[in-house]
């Protein structure tokens, strides 16, 4: 299957993510590590699962008990590790390229 667009956004929570990528990690866990509004993190998250980079698991936990809505924990899928390097290292290849050709865009020097 295709990946992602990998917008700006996409790359800071892959980022996060390969940190360490066997660690689960929550939502907003993820939108604080990323920089990133949780407006724009859960739907993001929802197509990195869609794609099968990313896996999901809802906690086992009372709501009640614990004084908080359940959360949602995501780790990598460790057979699309290799692919989600690959991409993040074309994406960053394109933009040093971008760069070089038009010092002005895509954060080159002016």
């Amino acid at each position: 299957m295709a990946g992602p667009r990998m917008t700006l956004p996409t790359q800071l929570v892959l980022r996060v993510l390969l940190e360490d990528p066997d660690q689960e990690r929550y939502g907003l866990e993820i939108c604080a590590a990323a920089g990133l509004p949780s407006g724009t993190i859960h739907p993001l998250l929802a197509r990195l699962e869609r794609v099968g980079w990313l896996r999901s698991r809802w906690e086992q936990v009372d709501p009640a008990h614990e004084g908080r809505p359940r959360r949602r924990y995501y780790s990598l899928d460790p057979n699309s590790t290799a692919t989600i390097r690959a991409a993040l290292s074309r994406t960053e290849a394109s933009r040093a390229a971008l760069a070089r050709l038009r010092p002005g865009i895509a954060g080159g020097a002016q």
